[in-house]
């Protein structure tokens, strides 16, 4: 693969973790607004892991030889934010599922080309 490759390779990941943020920070924010807090615990609470892990990821990305670990943890949170936000019908809920789905994809794809 050559350098630029990379380069753009590491943007789409950076940009996909920055989303992934901002999505489990508005689901965790407005999980903390619906009329049964109490059943959302679990959502938010992953909410909030997914959002962490992801921006130490971003941080991380571009700097580390530890890189591939932080990808494999993302990758863990995102699955487990995803299958929790998809339990809830609550649309910030399903659209923070699709975008932790997304960004798992994206960072195993990534991870995937660097361990060949």
């Amino acid at each position: 693969m050559l350098p630029q490759e990379k380069v753009e390779k590491k943007k789409e990941v950076a940009h996909k973790l920055a989303e992934c943020v901002i999505y489990c920070n508005h689901c965790f924010s407005s999980c903390l607004e619906e009329e049964d807090v109490k059943m959302m615990k679990k959502c938010i609470r992953l909410d909030k892991d997914c959002a962490e892990v992801c921006q130490f990821t971003l941080g991380m990305l571009h700097r580390s030889p530890f890189v591939d670990g932080y990808l494999e943890m993302c990758i863990k949170v995102c699955e487990a934010c995803a299958e929790e936000c998809s339990k809830h019908q609550n649309e910030h809920c399903q659209e923070c599922a699709k975008m932790c789905k997304e960004c798992a994809e994206v960072c195993r794809n990534f991870r995937e080309m660097f361990q060949k």
